[in-house]
């Protein structure tokens, strides 16, 4: 019999989650024009320090270039998130403190959150905890573009 491991089943749907919100459709870059102001909804999945800078600062880029920015802090990306990550994370939390006053929006998966023991009062100020109507309509807005880290 093979035993059920929540930890695998949590990788599994972060892979899932990950592979859908990275597919496009069939056409190439090329044939696709670029909108100017598309929004970008960066999910970040990781907590290794160097991914998660590459991320938030590229956000932070296209933000100031007039991309509306969302980003998604799912699975070990919530870790970034806790006040208790500040000795590791100092740098991304600058970052995303940055973020938020340039008018990004920074939303933490729940069930993450709670299978990892992060409590809502353990956020960074101005992160929002997700729920279905948030992240769906940062998600599915028209022209939205995705990237995961």
């Amino acid at each position: 019999m093979i035993r059920s491991n929540p930890r695998t089943h949590l990788a599994l749907v972060a892979l899932l989650l990950s592979i859908l919100l990275s597919a496009g459709t069939s056409a190439t870059a090329a044939e696709q024009p670029a909108v100017e102001g598309a929004p970008l909804f960066i999910n970040l999945i990781n907590d290794d320090p160097h991914r998660a800078n590459m991320a938030l600062s590229f956000g932070k880029n296209q933000l100031a270039l007039g991309h509306p920015l969302t980003v998604f802090l799912n699975d070990r990306g919530v870790f970034i998130a806790a006040k208790q990550g500040a000795e590791r994370f100092g740098l991304h939390q600058e970052l995303i403190a940055e973020l938020l006053t340039a008018g990004a929006k920074v939303i933490v998966c729940p069930m993450c959150m709670k299978y990892y023991g992060i409590a809502e009062e353990d956020l960074l100020k101005g992160l929002e905890v997700g729920k279905p109507e948030l992240t769906g309509d940062a998600l599915f807005a028209p022209d939205t573009r995705t990237l995961t880290w």
